[in-house]
C-alpha cells in the first residue's frame, strides 16, 4: 500500500500543517514502491524514445509523460496524444496550439517531437525534470482524493511559479488562468465570481478579473502573484471562500430536506 498524505485539518488550518510537512510527507510518497518502479523505468529508458509513435507505444513511460502534466486520465487516448505530440509546438496550427487546455501545450513543448523542433528526451536532465513533475502531480493526486481544496492550493503554487518563470505579459498570464481549469476555480472562488463568469467574453473576463485584484489585493497586475506572500493571500482567500460555499451547499440541503420532510 502507497504512503497517503496525512491531513489531519481541512480548510487553511489544513494548508499550513501541509505546507509545514510538506518535503517530509512528499520524500516519503517518493520513496513508495509503485512510485521507485514508474520513475526508475522512466529514467532509464526515456533517452532511447525517438518519437511519438514510440513514446505512446510504452504504456509505462507514457504514464509518467503524461502524470507529469497533469494528463493521467488520457493514457487510453493514444492517437490523440500521439497527435498533439506529433503536430509540437511551434506551428499556429498545431493541435496543442488550439486547445484551451494548456497543458497539451506544455506537453508538445516539453517533448519536441514537432516538425523542425529539438527532440528533448535525450537530453541531460530532461528525465530528472520530467520525473520531478510527475512526482510532485502524483503527491498533488494524493492529497486531491482526501480534500479537493487542499490540491488545488498545491496546483497554484506550482502553476503561478511556472508563468512568472515564462515572462508573460500582463494580459497573456491572464488568459493562461483562464485556460487552465484548476487556476480559474481557484482565482474565481477567491474573488467570488459568479458561476456563469467564465461564459462572458475573453476581454471582459480579463477586465473582471483585473478589477477584482485591484479591488482585493491592492493591484491588478497579475506580476503581483510571482511573490510568495501573494500567493499565500490568494491560497488564504480561496480556501476561506471555498469553506463559506461548502456551508452555504449543506445548509441549502439541510433547508431542502426540512422543506421535503415538513411537506
Amino acid at each position: 500500500m502507497s504512503f497517503q498524505p496525512i491531513l489531519p485539518l481541512g480548510g487553511y488550518a489544513g494548508w499550513a500543517f501541509l505546507t509545514r510537512t510538506l518535503d517530509r510527507q512528499q520524500a516519503v510518497f517518493d520513496k513508495s514502491p509503485a512510485m521507485a518502479r514508474d520513475t526508475d523505468y522512466f529514467t532509464a529508458k526515456i533517452g532511447e524514445v525517438d518519437s511519438a509513435g514510440a513514446l505512446v507505444a510504452d504504456r509505462r513511460l507514457l504514464r509518467v509523460a503524461l502524470g507529469a502534466f497533469g494528463l493521467g486520465d488520457d493514457i487510453d487516448s493514444r492517437h490523440f496524444i500521439r497527435t498533439v505530440l506529433e503536430d509540437g509546438s511551434t506551428d499556429t496550427a498545431a493541435l496543442a496550439n488550439k486547445l484551451s487546455d494548456k497543458r497539451y501545450l506544455k506537453l508538445a513543448e516539453a517533448f519536441g517531437f514537432g516538425p523542425g523542433e529539438t527532440r528533448r528526451t535525450g537530453q541531460p536532465g530532461f528525465a530528472e525534470r520530467i520525473v520531478a513533475a510527475y512526482r510532485n502531480q502524483r503527491f498533488e493526486t494524493a492529497v486531491g482524493e482526501q480534500d479537493t481544496s487542499l490540491r488545488l492550493a498545491l496546483n497554484l503554487e506550482r502553476e503561478l511559479s511556472d508563468l512568472a518563470a515564462r515572462g508573460l505579459n500582463d494580459a497573456s498570464a491572464w488568459f493562461s488562468v483562464m485556460g487552465s481549469a484548476p487556476l480559474r476555480q481557484v482565482f474565481d472562488t477567491a474573488f467570488g465570481l459568479p458561476d456563469g463568469f467564465a461564459a462572458l467574453d475573453l476581454d471582459d473576463q480579463l477586465s473582471g478579473y483585473r478589477a477584482k485584484a485591484e479591488q482585493r489585493f491592492g493591484s491588478a497586475e497579475f506580476a503581483q502573484f510571482a511573490q510568495p506572500e501573494r500567493r499565500e493571500e490568494l491560497v488564504r482567500a480561496y480556501l476561506l471562500q471555498a469553506q463559506v460555499r461548502q456551508v452555504d451547499a449543506t445548509l441549502s440541503s439541510a433547508r431542502t430536506a426540512l422543506t421535503l420532510l415538513g411537506g
